[in-house]
């Protein structure tokens, strides 16, 4: 049983730690994604740069890769541990009597989630592996901007944008506080992190929808 506790334990703060890592990148994406509205050559600048980078590409991307992998089967593994320690499953919500919904449906936000970053995936990064490795075309500094723009043309993609971002906001309102308990955080400081997390729960997936809105909205046309 002490080894069966640990091991619990000892996955829970994986989990933890794949998901701050996750976080650092979700604030770095949305800082470059911004400018697309607000600077769109410095969108283009740190795009190429994000694009050709040898460390970016070939260490940072990888570590990106599998920090997701590892939290999405963390998460898996824990769901079906809680569930089999539970017995059954809560018939209904009774209040304080139950953890909170976010909490008891992490597993659906986190799939929904995951579905999306396979869409986002095929959007983006599947076209740049595409556009450098298969058609092997020369480089172009401008065309991230109009790249990025014309896939939010069609209004299903982006209402699924908006509704995926939706998701990951209750995804990260319970998920973001939760990381920094795991990882034992419990001092003088935990009120105002769990301020933070829940203010950065709300303001970053609104602003990615935002975004998306937004060059939904002011198409290029040529």
């Amino acid at each position: 049983m002490s080894g069966l506790i640990k091991s619990s334990l000892a996955r829970k703060f994986v989990m933890a730690l794949s998901g701050l890592f996750l976080v650092f990148f979700l604030l770095q994406h949305f800082t470059i994604n911004i400018t697309s509205v607000v600077a769109p050559d410095t969108f283009n600048s740190w795009s190429h740069f994000m694009g050709y980078n040898p460390v970016v590409q070939y260490i940072l991307q990888p570590v990106l890769i599998a920090g997701v992998i590892i939290h999405f089967i963390m998460g898996f593994i824990l769901e079906i541990q809680n569930r089999n320690a539970r017995g059954v499953s809560y018939v209904k919500y009774k209040g304080s009597a139950n953890a909170p919904w976010v909490s008891r449906n992490m597993i659906y936000s986190g799939l929904v989630v995951l579905a999306f970053l396979g869409l986002h995936m095929y959007d983006f990064w599947v076209h740049e592996m595409s556009y450098k490795y298969v058609q092997g075309l020369a480089e172009d500094p401008t065309r991230y901007h109009e790249e990025t723009v014309v896939k939010f043309e069609p209004f299903w993609r982006t209402v699924i944008y908006v509704v995926s971002f939706a998701l990951l906001a209750l995804h990260l309102w319970h998920g973001f506080a939760s990381s920094f308990q795991s990882m034992g955080v419990n001092n003088k400081y935990t009120a105002a992190i769990k301020t933070f997390t829940k203010i950065f729960s709300v303001v970053i997936p609104i602003g990615f929808a935002i975004i998306a809105i937004y060059h939904h909205l002011n198409p290029i046309t040529h």
